[in-house]
């Protein structure tokens, strides 16, 4: 029998792989539309849309383009946790698949300084803050469309599905990158290879539509629409009944992103303009370093239905107060070998803790409200480990050396795991 009692074993279990698959599908492209703006950004943006900076203004400029959409994301869990939460998940995870994949191929679209002036930049920032929009509705949707529709013992194990999204779409997002700047000019990759990733959403948005559009509604959503309790606003509703959730789960999450971003994004900007890494082999480091945050994430995100969710984040999060540590010493050495072991390791770290929050966050909130609590709790983690953890490695590494930047990572990571050691064990409960 099936989770409500009629549904055929059988049929449950088909429908269970297609959302397994519509929830991975989905966050993959979306975030692989997410990180070739970080590539970009770190690789050519600071030329294409800011060459009248010197180079480190510049950086810091298009990182600052980086950040909005970060700033953005909360609005978007606002927006689309507002609609998901009232009419449904599958309609509002339809509507932010739209809006991000449209937002990031017009990126590839867009002149640059030389054609438009001010005017380019301009309009940079403004379909990168849509980009967040987007994102910010995506998570928490995709996250539901997996928890929701799974049995209670295997919660985890199906929330591992979107959380392998992000590896996934950094991997295809490096790899398209990689690619491009292995068979083109450098003066071809700067004018108008680097454009390709972008454009390439708009084949991506297609694939994702016909894989969301045949999955049904989750059928915890649906008995609440039965029962006419779904929350008029529930954004409010979140802030008056789970502040406590909202603020430490954004708390766990910052560890997560600061590890991410500065392993990704910035470390690629410091290993080619500082240390004079070349652009082909950091991203083919890249890429070995994304299967460690693939195998961190699936590792913590099954086993956390026997151990816990709380036990294996805060496992990763005491990892990363470890590897924040030996991250740059590893990364200024300048080898290959040790620099994909210092972003692979800090990838991993990242995985253990972002594995389980697939279903830890949801698992924190009601139904009722379980799309904006999550979303919100996901994305301010975002705001503040996310977005600034760029801007604030290129301050601290000009001023203070490299090593700084190791300590600021170690030093998120004891905000997370403070966090979280203040939040309780969710896996034992019901959704309902």
């Amino acid at each position: 029998m099936g989770q409500d009692g009629n549904e055929p074993e059988e049929a449950r279990s088909e429908s269970l792989r297609r959302v397994a698959v519509a929830s991975f599908i989905g966050t993959a492209i979306e975030f692989y539309d997410f990180y070739i703006y970080g590539t970009a950004a770190a690789l050519v943006l600071n030329q294409a849309f800011f060459p009248t900076l010197d180079p480190v203004n510049a950086t810091l400029a298009s990182f600052s383009t980086y950040a909005v959409a970060f700033a953005a994301r909360p609005i978007g869990s606002v927006i689309f946790g507002h609609f998901g939460d009232r009419v449904g998940r599958k309609s509002v995870l339809v509507a932010s698949l739209l809006l991000m994949g449209l937002s990031t191929a017009l990126v590839g679209l867009l002149p640059g300084y030389g054609t438009l002036g001010i005017w380019a930049p301009v309009l940079l920032i403004l379909l990168r803050f849509l980009q967040g929009i987007g994102l910010g509705g995506e998570w928490g949707g995709a996250a539901l469309l997996a928890v929701e529709h799974a049995p209670r013992k295997k919660r985890g194990l199906y929330a591992a599905f979107p959380q392998l999204g992000p590896s996934v779409g950094f991997f295809a997002a490096t790899g398209v990158f990689w690619l491009l700047s292995s068979v083109l000019s450098d003066d071809a990759f700067r004018s108008w290879g680097w454009r390709v990733p972008f454009l390439l959403s708009f084949l991506l948005v297609g694939v994702g539509l016909f894989v969301r559009l045949r999955i049904s509604e989750t059928p915890v959503f649906a008995k609440v629409m039965a029962a006419q309790e779904a929350s008029k606003v529930p954004t409010l509703d979140v802030l008056r009944r789970h502040p406590r959730e909202l603020l430490l789960g954004a708390g766990g999450m910052v560890v997560a992103y600061g590890l991410f971003y500065t392993a990704t994004t910035y470390c690629l900007a410091y290993a080619t303009g500082t240390l004079g890494v070349s652009r082909n082999t950091m991203l083919g480091l890249s890429l070995v370093a994304c299967l460690f945050l693939a195998a961190g994430t699936w590792l913590a995100a099954t086993r956390s239905d026997g151990a816990g969710r709380r036990r294996l984040v805060l496992a990763g999060a005491g990892l990363s107060v470890v590897w924040g540590l030996v991250l740059f010493p590893l990364l200024d050495t300048e080898q290959p070998v040790l620099i994909a072991l210092a972003i692979g390791g800090a990838l991993f770290c990242m995985g253990v803790v972002y594995g389980p929050m697939g279903a830890y966050l949801p698992e924190l909130f009601g139904t009722s409200v379980r799309y904006s609590g999550a979303s919100l709790a996901y994305n301010l983690g975002g705001v503040l480990g996310g977005a600034v953890s760029p801007l604030v490695a290129t301050r601290l590494q000009s001023a203070f050396g490299s090593s700084s930047v190791g300590w600021y990572v170690s030093a998120m990571a004891v905000v997370s795991l403070v966090c979280v050691l203040a939040l309780p064990e969710t896996r034992d409960r019901e959704l309902g």
